[in-house]
C-alpha cells in the first residue's frame, strides 16, 4: 500500500474533496485525521473508512485558529509517532456569480484573507514536525488557472493563486530537510459544484476545453493524492499535478 505507516491530517475532511481523499489515503494504509467544523459530517466520513476496514479520527476545529492547529498537530504527532501529510481543503467563503464591478469589497476580499490564513496556519504546524521527523507531505488543491468564460468567480482565484506563491516559498524553505509541497490542480470537479453553478461552469467552461471524454472526478483526486503523498512521487515537490483530463494546459 502506497501510504502504510503514515499518518495524514485533513482539514475540511468532511467536505467532498477532503472526504475522497481521506477515503484513498485509508484505502492506501494510512491513519486519517479529520479536522473541520462540522463535526457530523467528519464523523460520517470517518465511518465509511472505518466500515471499509480502514483507521480514521476527527477533531472538531477551526482551522483558521492558529493555537488549536497547533495543538491538534503536536498531538496527532505525539499519539501516532509522526504527521507525515497535511492537507487543507476548507471552503474559503468565495462568492461567485457576482461580477467584479458589482461586488461588495468584503466578499471580493473574504476567500483571498481566508486561504492565506488557514494555509499559513496548518502548513506551518504541519512543516515544524515534519522538519523535525526529515520528511513529509504537504499538499495544496486549487493551483493558478485561467479565468473562466462566462462566470464570475469572485476572489476564488486569486486565493488560489496566493496559495500557489506561497507553495513555491515554502518547498523552497524546507526541501532541503526532505519536506514536499505539492498542488493538485484539476479545473473543477463536476461533482463537488453546487448544484446551480455546474451546468454553467462544466458545460461552458470546463468540457468544451477537456482533451479526453470526461472530466476529473473525485475518486480521481483521491488517485492523484495518495500518489503524490507517497514515497513513489518522492521527487516531486515545488510542482503541480494536473488532473484536469486536459481542460487545464500548464
Amino acid at each position: 500500500m502506497l501510504l502504510d505507516g503514515k499518518n495524514a491530517v485533513i482539514y475540511g475532511g468532511g467536505g467532498s474533496i477532503g472526504g475522497a481523499v481521506a477515503r484513498a489515503f485509508a484505502r492506501e494504509g494510512a491513519t486519517v485525521f479529520l479536522a473541520g467544523r462540522t463535526l457530523a459530517r467528519l464523523a460520517a466520513v470517518a465511518e465509511q473508512i472505518r466500515a471499509a476496514g480502514g483507521r480514521a479520527e476527527v477533531a472538531e476545529l477551526d482551522a483558521l485558529d492558529a493555537r488549536a492547529v497547533d495543538e491538534h498537530a503536536d498531538e496527532i504527532a505525539r499519539r501516532a509517532g509522526s504527521l507525515d501529510v497535511s492537507l487543507n481543503v476548507i471552503q474559503h467563503g468565495d462568492v461567485q456569480g457576482t461580477p467584479m464591478a458589482e461586488m461588495a469589497v468584503e466578499d471580493f476580499v473574504r476567500p483571498v484573507e481566508t486561504a492565506v490564513r488557514t494555509t499559513f496556519i496548518t502548513w506551518r504546524a504541519a512543516a515544524r514536525h515534519m522538519i523535525r521527523q526529515g520528511g513529509g507531505a504537504i499538499l495544496a488543491f486549487g493551483g493558478d488557472g485561467d479565468p473562466m468564460r462566462d462566470h464570475y468567480l469572485g476572489g476564488l482565484q486569486v486565493a488560489f493563486s496566493a496559495i500557489e506563491t506561497m507553495r513555491r516559498q515554502l518547498a523552497m524553505e524546507v526541501g532541503r530537510h526532505g519536506v514536499r509541497v505539492v498542488t493538485l490542480r484539476t479545473g473543477g470537479i463536476p461533482e463537488s459544484i453546487p448544484a446551480g453553478m455546474r451546468d454553467a461552469i462544466v458545460e461552458r467552461s470546463l468540457r468544451p476545453l477537456a482533451m479526453l471524454d470526461r472530466l476529473a472526478t473525485l475518486e480521481d483526486v483521491g488517485h492523484a493524492a495518495a500518489f503524490a503523498a507517497s514515497d513513489r512521487a518522492r521527487t516531486m515537490t515545488a510542482a503541480t499535478i494536473n488532473i484536469s483530463c486536459g481542460a487545464l494546459i500548464d
